[in-house]
């Protein structure tokens, strides 16, 4: 039977999480890793699958990463953050086709802090086809999203100059 979740498990588990990231932000890898594994037992969050997964692509462990992207989505479906990872890892692996749909799934989430990511994902995927109008759209909307985003900008910047 599984064990009931509490108040004492939930706090633990934020704990954990905090000094992950102070750990990651650190440099410590391993330390970072070990604790998102050990917030993750004492009560599984997307946040943390998410972060564990950012942990490992930094290592390149890109297999790795998108599993704990595809159990954050599972805890979550609805926390942005590891669609549009398994996207950039994807393209990481230069698998830009495969990653296409993930984006497009981030962009749609309900809860998602940096709702431009995704978009400009989608804009350097086109951009790297030649698909400049559905890069400029995608800039665009990552624009309206976050007006000023700086990659945005200087992706219509790039795609301008290439049209002149």
């Amino acid at each position: 039977m599984d064990k009931l979740v509490g108040v004492g498990d939930r706090i633990r588990a934020l704990k954990l999480f905090e000094h992950a990231y102070q750990c990651q932000q650190a440099g410590d890898l391993e330390g970072a890793i070990r604790l998102y594994q050990a917030s993750i037992a004492e009560q599984p969050t997307a946040e943390a699958h998410t972060f564990l997964g950012w942990v490992y692509s930094f290592s390149g462990r890109y297999d790795e990463a998108i599993a704990e992207c595809t159990r954050a989505i599972a805890t979550d479906p609805t926390f942005g953050n590891p669609y549009n990872d398994i996207g950039v890892y994807l393209m990481e692996l230069g698998r830009d086709e495969e990653a296409i749909p993930w984006l497009e799934k981030a962009t749609r989430a309900r809860r998602y802090e940096a709702p431009q990511f995704p978009h400009v994902n989608l804009a350097r995927i086109h951009e790297k086809r030649g698909d400049v109008l559905q890069a400029v759209a995608e800039y665009g909307r990552a624009l309206e999203k976050m007006p000023g985003y700086r990659p945005a900008v200087a992706g219509l910047r790039r795609l301008q100059q290439r049209v002149n």
